[in-house]
């Protein structure tokens, strides 16, 4: 292997690979919440904090796993290897972040987003065992499965449309989080406290 191509491998990937994988796991999440809440309440609601349809904790957790599993090193990469790791790795980071956003979001704007009260095994009713699971179970779909695909699509694109994209999505979360963060999206269905 001559030494153009090893320096080519540790080279980082570029910013747009990052937040490209972002929005594409902040959306995913949010398709998944809003699936979930019209099989099991029968109406479409546009999950989150923000209007547009991404939940950022998803892409943060996902960018947070990326991370994790992609530090050089046989340790990490054998982790990356066992399935089993994946899970349990992903499992506990994804709960962590679930916990703490919960906390922020409460007492950034005094109100709860979701509330696990009612669930087995919760903690203050913040995180659950069910949404740790599911959280374990996406975080082994995506390092194991999903990553592989989304670096084939990514290097398809030309790196003007990666660039266009980026600037687009980027925008339009700025201009989104901004107005939110005033007038947060609250009501039925995605407020604990807009349900009452």
């Amino acid at each position: 292997m001559d030494e153009r191509n090893v320096n080519r491998k540790k080279l980082p990937h570029k910013f747009d690979y990052y937040v490209l994988l972002f929005f594409l796991l902040a959306f995913i999440g949010w398709l998944w919440e809003v699936v979930l809440f019209y099989v099991t309440a029968h109406a479409f609601i546009n999950r989150g904090v923000y209007r547009g349809p991404y939940l950022p904790i998803y892409g943060v957790g996902g960018l947070l796993l990326y991370f994790l599993f992609h530090i050089p090193g046989k340790f990490i990469s054998r982790l990356r290897k066992n399935p089993l790791w994946v899970f349990l790795l992903s499992l506990f980071i994804c709960s962590v972040l679930e916990y703490m956003t919960s906390y922020f979001l409460e007492k950034m704007w005094g109100i709860r987003w979701w509330d696990y009260s009612s669930h087995f095994m919760n903690l203050n009713g913040r995180i659950c065992l069910l949404g740790a699971v599911v959280f374990g179970l996406a975080g082994t779909a995506l390092i194991c499965l999903l990553m592989p695909c989304y670096d084939k699509v990514y290097r398809k694109l030309s790196a003007g449309w990666r660039i266009a994209l980026c600037l687009l999505l980027l925008l339009a979360f700025v201009a989104d989080a901004t107005y939110c963060a005033i007038r947060p999206n609250v009501g039925y269905g995605i407020s604990w406290e807009g349900d009452k």
